[in-house]
């Protein structure tokens, strides 16, 4: 159960109840904004008084997120706010859909890695997926990243073709491609993708 609240420093925010928590909790998302569970049986005001008591922490974090937000855009790596999203992101699938099942098959092919199928998605959850029947997920946000950024994400997910984790044995196979193919050790490219953000 989610009820939309004002408060006059933070602005909105949702409060929701549910059976799988038995204490408060504040999470502030750059994507759903601020939120607060509360267990289910407990009033909704309980939740309202919590966030009173942590406002200044919370508006430290919307301040942090919003200054992130601004360097981001700054920097070319998220839209300006006066962004047309739903014109971008129609670009962007289309660049997509021509662009990475190629990329990916040329990796595949070089490195012997076979896959079922490749699905161009647009979500705020991951740059990429592989599935246990070895389908491969690509965000059409990747169009916007630079060529090597757009082929570690490749890898990453054709790594998961062989190791479907993140242990040692992934990690070591992901690093040996990305330094062969791209010059690079995997964890600078990591670090480099996870600079942008996904809309």
């Amino acid at each position: 159960m989610e009820r939309l609240c004002h408060d006059p420093v933070i602005g909105d925010y949702i409060l929701v109840k549910s059976k799988r928590v038995s204490r408060i909790s504040i999470r502030v998302s750059p994507v759903k904004g601020v939120v607060v569970t509360i267990p289910y049986w407990a009033p909704y005001r309980l939740g309202s008084a919590f966030l009173a008591v942590r406002r200044n922490w919370v508006a430290a974090c919307l301040k942090k997120q919003e200054d992130m937000r601004q360097k981001a855009v700054f920097e070319g790596k998220m839209p300006s706010p006066d962004t047309d999203l739903e014109a971008l992101v129609a670009s962007l699938r289309k660049e997509a859909k021509a662009y990475l099942p190629h990329r990916l098959a040329f990796w595949a092919e070089r490195y012997g890695f076979e896959y079922g199928k490749v699905f161009i998605k647009h979500n705020l959850s991951n740059w990429g997926s592989c599935s246990a029947k070895k389908n491969i997920n690509l965000n059409l946000n990747l169009m916007r990243l630079d060529e090597p950024l757009r082929d570690y994400v490749m890898l990453h997910e054709l790594c998961h073709l062989r190791h479907p984790n993140h242990g040692p044995a992934f990690h070591t196979l992901l690093d040996t491609l990305c330094r062969d193919a791209l010059g690079k050790p995997a964890r600078e490219l990591e670090k480099e993708v996870k600079s942008y953000r996904l809309i």
